[in-house]
């Protein structure tokens, strides 16, 4: 059986969150908004990767970590890769100047539990972390190629409570949401099987109808496709 955490958005005094950006303006930036959204949390700095994984090893508590892709010494890829294998249990938001698809599909596919371009507003940026917090995946609604009915260019949609009746309509099965709804959590079929208790033969069926229903070819696409559909994952469940 597996062990529920508790979800980022609920209270949590000992949250620790680490902003890894060469330029101090941004993190002064992201400072601000942080505490507006999580006034209790600690706010840990690096300017580069190598003081990055100085500051993990120092606060073995770290529950986020806000990664910059352009760092002075080091390939931000290179480093979110390094950090989903080290360190599964901390979960990684990139911030970045660009958001060409090609990189904000990268970032996913590599653990990313979500892409938020420097250049996003202010409540931009909170609607952002808001749905990072709740356990879904935020990608810029500009990569998905929508926007919803009178909102701004650039502002983030809210998430759904749920995504059953966009399953239903795409001939998922209850089984099925499920399981799309911890893709979209940045989960691997091993920690679904361990959430769901099936077996990984299975997992791997439903995935794979998952995909045939989106008409995608790999769960990156799949994870832009269900949020360009409006598929938010369910309030206050996250696993590791």
């Amino acid at each position: 059986m597996c062990v529920l955490s508790p979800s980022m958005h609920e209270p949590a005094l000992q949250m620790k969150i680490l902003v890894v950006d060469d330029h101090v303006l941004i993190r002064e930036a992201l400072r601000g908004v942080l505490k507006e959204l999580k006034g209790s949390a600690t706010i840990v700095e690096a300017p580069n990767s190598r003081q990055a994984m100085q500051r993990i090893e120092e606060n073995p508590d770290l529950e986020l970590v806000l990664l910059d892709l352009n760092l002075p010494d080091r390939s931000g890829f290179d480093v979110l890769a390094e950090l989903r294998e080290r360190y599964p249990s901390i979960s990684v938001v990139v911030m970045s100047a660009s958001d060409e698809r090609e990189n904000v599909a990268r970032a996913l596919d590599l653990g990313a539990l979500g892409f938020i371009p420097k250049s996003a507003q202010r409540e931009v940026m909170i609607s952002a972390f808001n749905l990072i917090f709740a356990g879904g995946i935020y990608i810029p609604p500009e990569i998905l190629g929508r926007h919803e009915p009178g909102a701004r260019p650039g502002q983030a949609a809210p998430a759904p409570p749920n995504g059953r009746v966009m399953g239903s309509a795409l001939g998922l099965t209850e089984r099925q949401i499920e399981v799309l709804a911890l893709m979209m959590q940045g989960k691997s079929n091993k920690k679904i099987c361990r959430a769901l208790d099936l077996a990984e033969p299975t997992v791997k069926i439903h995935v794979s109808a998952i995909l045939k229903a989106l008409k995608v070819a790999n769960r990156t696409e799949a994870v832009i496709a269900a949020g360009a559909l409006g598929f938010g994952p369910p309030a206050g469940r996250q696993i590791d």
